[in-house]
């Protein structure tokens, strides 16, 4: 008998043959809070798709004529290979929602209709059996936004779909289950796929955004925790 708190191997429960799709507020955090799910979902063929909510141009002050383009452009490159880090061969290019960095629209929002339907058609197209997106706990908008988005995505699909959260600049509540634990990377993994994304842990486009170097932050495993859906 596991002692209270200790996690549940995903590859020894219910979920252990799901088809997995993980949602993203920002660019960074599938590597941040789910990077180990990726890798593993891709090792098992189970890998449905990384869906990534805003086009990352906030992370800085715009600058000359063209900077924010390029940033944009450079955080979708760093998203491409940040992904084929940790999925290899089972990469497959992140799906990009274009949203704002920092205003997310609200449900009823041209913007927000779109990505519903969007992300609806993923869940049934491919066939998603479970999704991971960020918990409502974290403190940024973005985070919170891409919880309800994914919530409304699950009452809309056609087929059953579990929902899961990771925590990426908070913690689980002390009262919370105690989730399902993701196999482990490889010492050093999660640091080199992060390191893809250089706009956000170097200089390369000036002042701006900078990831915070926490230990916390190189987990080895995912922590995933069931949420609990209200029907009717």
């Amino acid at each position: 008998m596991r002692p209270p708190g200790y996690p549940t191997p995903l590859a020894r429960s219910a979920w252990k043959s799901a088809r997995w799709l993980v949602i993203a507020p920002h660019a960074d955090d599938e590597t941040l809070g789910a990077g180990a799910l990726i890798h593993e979902a891709a090792a098992d063929d189970r890998l449905g798709g990384v869906v990534i909510l805003t086009d990352g141009a906030g992370s800085h002050a715009p600058g000359e004529h063209g900077f924010t383009a390029r940033l944009v452009s450079e955080r979708r490159r760093e998203a491409c290979a940040a992904l084929r880090s940790l999925a290899g061969r089972a990469a497959c290019r992140p799906e990009f929602l274009d949203w704002p960095d920092a205003h997310p629209p609200a449900p009823g929002d041209p913007l927000w209709d779109r990505s519903l339907r969007r992300l609806a058609w993923i869940v049934r197209r491919r066939r998603i059996d479970a999704i991971a997106v960020t918990s409502l706990a974290d403190a940024h908008c973005d985070h919170q936004a891409a919880a309800r988005l994914a919530r409304a995505a699950v009452a809309r699909a056609i087929r059953p779909v579990a929902l899961f959260e990771y925590h990426v600049w908070s913690h689980p509540d002390a009262t919370a289950r105690s989730g399902y634990a993701s196999r482990p990377l490889r010492a050093g993994m999660r640091a080199g796929a992060l390191a893809r994304h250089r706009s956000q842990t170097s200089a390369l486009f000036g002042p701006g955004f900078r990831l915070p170097r926490e230990p916390s932050l190189a987990a080895r495993s995912d922590r995933l925790y069931p949420v609990r859906l209200r029907h009717g």
